[in-house]
């Protein structure tokens, strides 16, 4: 089942997720409707939070991203193969060059920015049948593992941004939460007037 993505400016978007444990009610079902509703919005990842869930869960599939021309081989199959599910996820490290890549958002449709994140991360998480993983990831990979780490913290990637940046997008941001924007997936958005 597709379900609503939450917009910009709902609260659940700024909450710190829970810890789940095997026995979540409905995990399964949970995933199956995650993985429907990333690929339905044409999305690369997708957090528990961006669904109104404030848990530590996200999905992962950076297919999409393995089609452009300017990747070496290996990096186009890396990403082409990388499809994950991400349970209680701690990133353990992060290091490497900071570089920037232009970045979107489900929840903040039609706003790309460049933000600026670590090239390497070791992150250490449990998969779908909750066995204890332990991955280091790099480029692109590693970039959008950050961006959806960053939902279950409560964080945005506008929240990367510089304070006139961010004021420069504040009226934009407003259409969104308010829900006066055309968006061709559905969306929950908390200031939408009743009328």
């Amino acid at each position: 089942m597709v379900l609503p993505i939450y917009a910009f400016g709902h609260p659940v978007l700024k909450k710190v997720g829970e810890d789940i444990n095997t026995d979540y009610e409905g995990l399964s079902d949970l995933l199956d409707n995650m993985w429907e509703t990333m690929y339905a919005s044409n999305g690369v990842g997708l957090a528990a939070p961006q669904i109104g869930l404030s848990i530590r869960l996200f999905v992962i599939d950076t297919a999409p991203f393995s089609e452009d021309d300017e990747l070496d081989e290996l990096e186009a199959e890396t990403l082409k193969s990388f499809k994950k599910v991400f349970i209680n996820p701690v990133v353990i490290e992060e290091d490497g060059s900071l570089w920037e890549f232009n970045e979107g958002c489900l929840s903040i449709p039609d706003v790309r920015e460049d933000v600026s994140r670590h090239e390497r991360i070791k992150i250490h998480y449990f998969d779908q049948q909750f066995k204890e993983q332990e991955l280091v990831l790099t480029g692109l990979v590693a970039r959008v593992v950050q961006h959806e780490y960053d939902h279950i913290e409560g964080v945005l990637f506008t929240d990367h941004l510089t304070p006139l940046k961010r004021r420069l997008l504040k009226n934009r941001l407003n259409s969104i939460s308010k829900g006066t924007i055309q968006v061709d997936y559905p969306m929950k958005f908390p200031n939408k007037s009743k009328r």
